[in-house]
C-alpha cells in the first residue's frame, strides 16, 4: 500500500523529538489506478457490527428457528397424543392450579411432577387448540429463549473465570459464549427436546433456570434495597418453575451453589450464607408441592445390577454421550446400552473389555476431562466450571440409579454444556494464531451440526415416520413396535399391524398391549373367535402385569366391545364390573360401561356410576359431559344444565356441551337461552357449518327468518370456498 511519509520536528517544552505521520493515499481511477478502498475501516465496521449484541441475539435465535422449521409441520407424535391432545389439565385455565394435584401421566405410576409442563400445554390448547403446528412452533421458541439465555449466562461466567491477564489476554469472553450458545442451539442431539412436544420439560427447565441465575446476578448489581428484593423474589419464583418443569433443575440448584460458594466472587460471606439458606428452603418448598399428588404406586421394577455392572454401564453411558456429542450419527429415540449377554457375572464384562469401544470412549473422556482440570495455566477455572458442570448433569443420568432407559439423547440437553465451557477453558490456552482459526471452525462445526439438526427434525413428521426410521436407526424396542403396529391398524393394514405384534410377542409373550393390539388387529380381519381368547387371557392375566403394563385394563375394554359387537351385553357389563374392581377410577372403562348401561335402558345406574367418578374428580370435563347426558335423559333438566354449563368451562374450544344446552333449552321452549349457547360454541368452532345449521334453525323457531337465512347464506360462502381451495 502506497504511503507518503513525512517528518515534523516539535519542540514541546524545549525537548526537541521526531514524529512520524503516515497518510493513506487513493490513487484516482481516473489516472489508469485500481481503486482502493479503505479496506481497515471496513474490516473494523463488519467486526464492530458483528459485535453487537442484538445481532448476536438475532443470529442465534434465527439459527434456533431455521434447523427446527421441519418440526412445525409434524404432527403429535407417541406420548404428545395425550399430553398435548387429550390431556385433562390442558383444557380450561380453570385447571391451572389442578395440575399442581397430579404427576404428568394420570394412571401411570411414573412420578414425574412437571405442572409447569401441563400449564404450557394449557397456554398453547388456549391459543391453537389441538392444531400441532402451534405447539411445536412454542417448543422451537422455547429453545431459543433459553439459547438466549444461556448465550447472556455464558458471557457472565466468562467474563468472572477468565480474567483477560495471566495469558488469557487473546480469549474473548463474549464471542466464545456466542460460539458455545450457537452449538448447542443448532447440535441435534436436542431434537428429542425441541422437535417432540413431550419433550419440552427440559426448554422449561433450562429457560427458567438460567432467567433464576441471571435474575441472581443482577440482583447483586442494584442499587435499591428494594429492587434488590424485588429482583431476588424473581429469581426463586423462576427457580421453582423451573423445578415444577423438570426434576433435573435440582442439578441447575447444585451448579449454581457450587459456583456461588465455592468460586472466587464478589459475594460476601453473609452473602453465601443467605443464598444457601434461601436455596434450601427453595427445595423444602419444591418437597412440599410433590407431595401433593395421590400415591402413584411404587413405579417399575428395579434391576439389582451389581457394582461392576453399573460401573460399566456408567462408563459405556459416558462414552455414547461423549459419541453423539462429538459426531451425533444414528439419533433415534429408545437407546440403549444393555447388552444383557456381556453382562451377566463380573467374568462376562471382564471377557467383553476389549470390544467395549464405548466404555473405552467414555474412560477416555473422563481423563481428559480431569486432566483439563488439573492442568495450570490460562482457562483453568474456566474448564474446572465446565467438567463440573457436565459431571452434576450426568450422574444423575449415568446408571447411577435406575431410569426408565440406559440411555437417551434429551438428557443431554443440560450436561452438553459443560461440555461447551470446558472446551471455551481450552481455548484460552490457544496461541494467538490458532484463535483466528476458531471462527471458522465453529461456523463449519454450526453449520455441519445444523445442517443435521434440520434433517434429524424430519424425523417427527408422523408417528409412522417416526417409528419407522427409529426402528431403521437401531431402536428396536417392544413399545417402539407395538406403536408402529398400532399405525398399520390405523390406517387399515390388519395384516401388517398382525405380522408386528406376533414377532413382539415371540420376543415378550407377557407383553399385554402387543397382545390386545393383536387381538384388535385379527378383529377387524374377522378373526373373532381367536381375538376374543387373546382378550379373555390378557384380562386375566392383566393384575398380575399391571405394574410392568400401567394400562393392561385395555385388555378388559377389548373384550367388553368385542361382546358388545357380538350382542352379548351382559357379558361385556360382567367384564366391566369386575374391571372396575380391578382398575377404580379408570375413565375409559366406566365411560364404556355407562354407555351400555343407557342403550340397555338402566340410566339411572349409569347415572350413579358416573355422578360418583364426578365427585371424586371434580375436573374431568367427560364425567361432566356424561352426567349431564345422563340427566337429561332422566328428565332432570336443571341437573343436566349444571352439569353441561360446568363441562363447557372445562375445556374452552369443546362444543358438544354446548350444543347440548341449545337442544335442551330448545325443548323447552326457551329459544333466548339456546340462541346464546349456540352462540357460543360458534365462537368456539367459526369454521364448522353444522355449527350455522343448528343456530339456523333456532332462528326460524324464533320467528326471526330474515336472520336464519343470513346464517345459511354463511354456510353456502364457506363451503363455496372451501370448494375453491380443493
Amino acid at each position: 500500500m502506497p504511503l507518503r511519509s513525512r517528518l515534523r520536528s516539535h519542540e514541546p517544552n524545549g525537548r526537541p523529538f521526531v514524529r512520524v505521520e503516515r497518510t493513506l493515499v487513493c490513487f484516482n481511477p481516473t489516472r489508469g489506478s485500481l481503486p482502493l478502498l479503505n479496506a481497515a475501516i471496513a474490516q473494523r465496521r463488519v467486526r464492530d457490527l458483528s459485535a453487537k449484541p442484538w445481532l448476536q441475539y438475532c443470529a442465534l435465535a434465527l439459527a434456533g428457528v431455521i434447523v427446527h422449521l421441519p418440526s412445525l409441520q409434524a404432527d403429535f407424535v407417541w406420548d404428545d397424543v395425550y399430553l398435548a391432545r387429550d390431556n385433562p389439565f390442558i383444557k380450561s385455565p380453570l385447571l391451572a392450579l389442578e395440575a399442581f394435584r397430579h404427576y404428568l401421566f394420570l394412571g401411570s405410576t411414573s412420578t414425574y411432577y412437571r405442572p409447569v409442563q401441563n400449564l404450557s400445554y394449557l397456554l398453547d390448547y388456549y391459543l391453537w387448540n389441538t392444531d400441532a403446528a402451534g405447539f411445536h412452533l412454542s417448543s422451537v421458541l422455547l429453545h431459543v429463549a433459553a439459547g438466549l439465555l444461556l448465550f447472556r449466562l455464558l458471557t457472565v461466567l466468562f467474563r468472572l473465570n477468565a480474567p483477560g491477564s495471566t495469558g488469557a489476554e487473546n480469549f474473548n469472553p463474549r464471542f466464545a459464549a456466542f460460539v458455545a450458545s450457537a452449538v448447542w442451539m443448532v447440535h441435534p442431539v436436542h431434537s428429542a427436546a425441541v422437535d417432540y412436544v413431550s419433550g419440552r420439560a427440559d426448554s422449561l427447565a433450562f429457560a427458567f433456570a438460567a432467567a433464576g441465575w441471571l435474575l441472581y446476578l443482577e440482583a447483586g448489581k442494584a442499587l435499591s434495597s428494594a429492587l434488590k428484593s424485588v429482583v431476588y423474589c424473581g429469581a426463586a419464583v423462576a427457580g421453582m418453575l423451573a423445578l415444577c418443569s423438570r426434576e433435573i433443575a435440582c442439578v441447575w440448584l447444585v451448579i449454581f451453589l457450587v459456583h456461588t460458594l465455592a468460586f472466587p466472587g464478589a459475594r460476601s460471606r453473609q452473602n453465601k450464607i443467605a443464598t444457601l439458606i434461601c436455596t434450601s428452603l427453595l427445595i423444602g418448598a419444591y418437597s412440599v408441592l410433590r407431595q401433593l399428588p395421590p400415591y402413584a404406586g411404587s413405579g417399575p421394577a428395579v434391576d439389582n445390577w451389581p457394582a461392576p455392572v453399573r460401573a460399566m454401564l456408567m462408563l459405556r453411558a459416558l462414552g455414547d454421550y461423549a459419541r453423539l456429542l462429538a459426531w451425533p450419527s444414528n439419533l433415534h429415540m429408545e437407546r440403549t446400552i444393555f447388552d444383557a449377554s456381556t453382562l451377566r457375572n463380573q467374568m462376562s464384562w471382564r471377557s467383553a473389555a476389549g470390544i467395549e469401544y464405548l466404555s473405552l470412549l467414555g474412560a477416555a473422556f473422563a481423563i481428559c476431562l480431569v486432566l483439563g482440570c488439573v492442568k495450570r495455566g490460562p482457562g483453568q477455572r474456566l474448564r474446572i466450571l465446565g467438567a463440573l458442570w457436565f459431571f452434576a448433569g450426568f450422574l444423575p443420568i449415568s446408571n447411577l440409579v435406575q431410569l426408565n432407559a440406559t440411555v437417551a439423547e434429551h438428557w443431554l440437553y443440560l450436561p452438553s454444556v459443560g461440555a461447551l465451557i470446558f472446551l471455551a477453558g481450552c481455548a484460552v490456552k490457544l496461541p494467538r494464531p490458532a484463535l483466528k482459526l476458531v471462527p471458522v471452525g465453529a461456523l463449519i462445526a454450526v453449520l455441519g451440526l445444523g445442517v443435521r439438526s434440520f434433517i434429524r427434525s424430519t424425523d417427527w413428521h408422523d408417528e409412522e415416520t417416526f417409528f419407522t426410521r427409529t426402528l431403521a436407526a437401531g431402536g428396536r424396542s417392544g413399545r417402539v413396535m407395538v406403536n408402529l403396529a398400532q399405525c398399520y391398524a390405523n390406517r387399515g393394514a390388519y395384516a401388517k399391524a398382525e405380522e408386528m405384534c406376533r414377532r413382539i410377542l415371540a420376543i415378550d409373550p407377557h407383553y399385554s398391549v402387543a397382545r390386545n393390539d393383536l387381538g384388535y388387529a385379527l378383529s377387524r380381519e374377522g378373526k373373532t373367535a381367536e381375538a376374543e381368547a387373546l382378550f379373555a387371557r390378557s384380562a386375566r392375566e392383566a393384575p398380575v402385569y399391571a405394574k410392568g403394563y400401567p394400562r393392561s385394563w385395555l385388555a378388559a375394554r377389548n373384550l367388553a366391545q368385542l361382546r358388545h359387537s357380538t350382542h352379548d351385553d351382559a357379558g361385556a357389563l360382567a367384564v366391566l364390573e369386575q374391571a372396575r374392581h380391578d382398575y377404580p377410577d379408570t375413565w375409559e372403562l366406566l365411560s364404556l360401561e355407562s354407555e351400555l348401561l343407557r342403550e340397555n335402558n338402566r340410566a339411572t345406574e349409569a347415572l350413579a356410576l358416573v355422578r360418583e367418578f364426578a365427585k371424586r374428580n371434580w375436573w374431568h370435563q367427560g364425567a361432566r359431559l356424561a352426567e349431564g347426558e345422563l340427566y337429561a335423559q332422566t328428565g332432570d333438566v336443571s341437573n343436566a344444565e349444571r352439569s353441561l354449563s360446568f363441562a363447557a368451562l372445562l375445556d374452552v374450544h369443546d362444543v358438544q356441551a354446548l350444543n347440548l344446552l341449545a337442544h335442551i333449552y330448545a325443548g323447552e321452549r326457551r329459544f333466548d337461552d339456546a340462541r346464546r349457547a349456540q352462540l357460543r360454541a360458534i365462537a368456539r368452532q367459526p369454521d364448522k357449518p353444522s355449527q350455522y345449521f343448528l343456530l339456523a334453525t333456532l332462528l326460524e323457531e324464533m320467528g326471526r327468518t330474515r336472520e336464519a337465512q343470513v346464517t345459511l347464506a354463511k354456510v353456502s360462502h364457506m363451503r363455496d370456498l372451501a370448494h375453491a381451495v380443493d
